[in-house]
């Protein structure tokens, strides 16, 4: 059986490398872009080796914060590659300032990144996925923060909601020829795998102890991981989600869902079921 082809963008870390890992283990050729931590990159390129000898695997250094770094990348993923059956946009950088402080620099950057990036990466491989008959899919990678607000989160949120909304257009455009694109929205998500939080390093870090507190007020009591994301691209990429198109797939563990603590003693006590009393009804 030939091995299906992925370019998936920034994987070298957090979300990424989960993504990477997972299409991995459901058989997938990877080409993944990093931008400048060309060590985390190396690593996760010797774990794909390691562990699934069968494939292929590559990194190619790219800064899609320069507009003139989208084609020549996918040109080059795609010479490593053969061939194309699946793109997934996650490189991306966030940005969190108040109106009052809003840095035009920061501005460009993020709208360069995390949209017109998005989109001409899109382009280039539907248009690569239509000229040669491949019914084949697209999965950018979003956020919740485009469903709730926050403060100092006017661009960003803006952006992925953007992108939420665009993708709609983009399906339609692209139906006719069997291609399929859609979105998955991130919640609070960790960078690091469930092993790196329980090891030496980092179990008694203030983050990862922050990180155990703001659980408490997810409903399902946890973190998103890196795996979580993995495991939606792989479905969405797969013939079980041949009927899903022009949607963004919110995995939050119900984070953005109506009916967030608004009294004291609920916000003390957060969403978490261990926060809560259950009663079994039989």
């Amino acid at each position: 059986m030939q091995r299906k082809k992925a370019i998936v963008t920034g994987g070298s870390t957090g979300i990424g490398r989960g993504i990477v890992q997972s299409l991995a283990q459901a058989g997938y050729d990877v080409v993944f872009s990093y931008r400048n931590n060309e060590e985390s990159a190396q690593n996760v390129l010797d774990e794909l080796c390691k562990g699934y000898p069968e494939g292929t695997f590559k990194m190619v250094a790219a800064d899609f914060g320069d507009k003139d770094a989208t084609k020549p990348f996918f040109k080059k993923a795609i010479e490593l590659l053969g061939g194309l059956d699946l793109l997934v946009n996650n490189a991306g950088v966030t940005l969190k300032n108040s109106i009052f402080d809003l840095d035009e620099r920061e501005f460009d950057t993020l709208v360069q990144v995390d949209f017109r990036n998005y989109v001409f990466m899109m382009k280039e491989a539907v248009t690569y996925m239509a000229a040669n008959q491949i019914k084949g899919s697209v999965v950018n990678i979003t956020s919740s923060r485009a469903e709730r607000a926050y403060p100092g989160d006017s661009i960003y949120g803006a952006v992925k909601a953007g992108m939420n909304r665009a993708i709609k257009s983009v399906a339609l455009d692209v139906a006719p020829y069997g291609i399929r694109v859609n979105n998955i929205a991130p919640g609070a998500t960790m960078r690091l795998t469930a092993e790196e939080m329980a090891s030496d390093r980092y179990k008694e870090s203030p983050h990862v102890q922050k990180i155990a507190y703001l659980s408490s007020r997810i409903p399902l009591s946890r973190y998103g991981t890196p795996a979580d994301i993995g495991n939606a691209v792989v479905f969405l990429a797969s013939d079980k989600a041949s009927y899903i198109t022009g949607e963004t797939i919110c995995i939050d563990g119900g984070l953005t869902l109506p009916g967030m603590p608004e009294t004291k003693e609920e916000s003390e006590n957060g969403w978490g079921a261990s926060a809560r009393k259950i009663i079994w009804r039989t």
